[in-house]
């Protein structure tokens, strides 16, 4: 799944530790959600999408998730 995260994260200036730290989760599942090799569970998305102020469909694409 595509995310918005790594802009997000420069546009603020914080590092994937940083982030990782504020919502609860490591550095590790960061850089995987970045690079599309997790899919971050919904409470994860909440806290991502929330600590950013926005929605977690403006943070996460979901136009590629099969129904």
């Amino acid at each position: 799944m595509k995310t918005k995260i790594p802009e997000l994260r420069k546009q603020r200036k914080l590092s994937q530790e940083e982030l990782g730290m504020a919502v609860g989760v490591t550095r590790q599942t960061i850089t995987s959600l970045e690079v599309g090799k997790y899919t971050a569970s919904l409470v994860l998305a909440y806290k991502i999408a929330r600590y950013f102020g926005l929605t977690i469909e403006e943070v996460f694409d979901f136009s590629e998730v099969e129904e």
